[in-house]
């Protein structure tokens, strides 16, 4: 078992994508991916600034992964029992436009999905291989919580991500998380909204992440 923990440079809903019961991680961080198990833990830190708002050292979300399939199982999984899954980005409900089931492996040539990514992050996307899923996860977004104070040696303010060194505080970190009343989720919105009529907007965030996505990629398993 080992515990990821990174700094989300864009919580808009997509990465994670924590909609319809099930949180998806499946497009960013193609190192985490591609090396998470199931049992494995993920935690998302918050950022410095976001929109004037500092939530650097709180818990944006928290996942426990519960399944891992390949980007082609996913998609193939996602038309059966997570439809929800696939973008819409002309949908009226926002979560149906952040959709984090972007490719479509129907055809010989793998095809991107109009969403939240473009042209750009393909190659960073399908590098992480994988899709990690898990039922048993805590979503906060713009109501992220503080990391408790004896936790705070997770914290992974930059680019990239940190596993080995967390296994001190594992434990702790999990016996902490599971005593959070899951009550304070109902509430929780992602901290950015993307507006999918604005190319521009779609863009930043995109190349945020694309940004990010190379830096992950790099990353050293024993970071």
């Amino acid at each position: 078992m080992r515990l990821f923990t990174y700094c989300i440079p864009v919580d808009d809903g997509a990465a994670p994508n924590p909609f319809f019961g099930v949180c998806t991680l499946a497009i960013c961080k193609p190192r985490i991916r591609s090396v998470a198990e199931i049992g494995d833990w993920v935690v998302g830190l918050g950022s410095k600034n976001v929109n004037g708002k500092d939530y650097s050292g709180k818990v944006v979300y928290a996942m426990k992964i519960t399944d891992v399939k390949t980007l082609k199982e996913y998609d193939e999984y996602c038309k059966t029992y997570l439809p929800k899954k696939i973008p819409n980005i002309t949908h009226s409900d926002f979560r149906r436009r952040l959709g984090d089931c972007i490719y479509d492996y129907s055809n010989k040539e793998v095809l991107q999905r109009a969403g939240v990514h473009n042209k750009n992050n393909i190659k960073t996307d399908l590098g992480g291989k994988n899709v990690l899923l898990s039922t048993h996860y805590y979503y906060f977004g713009d109501q992220a919580i503080d990391l408790k104070s004896n936790l705070k040696p997770i914290i992974h303010q930059v680019q990239g991500h940190k596993s080995n060194a967390n296994n001190p505080y594992m434990k702790d970190f999990i016996d902490w998380i599971e005593t959070i009343d899951k009550s304070a989720m109902l509430n929780a919105k992602p901290q950015l909204e993307i507006d999918f009529s604005d190319h521009n907007c779609v863009s930043i965030c995109a190349d945020k992440r694309e940004e990010e996505g190379k830096v992950d990629k790099e990353c050293s398993p024993i970071c």
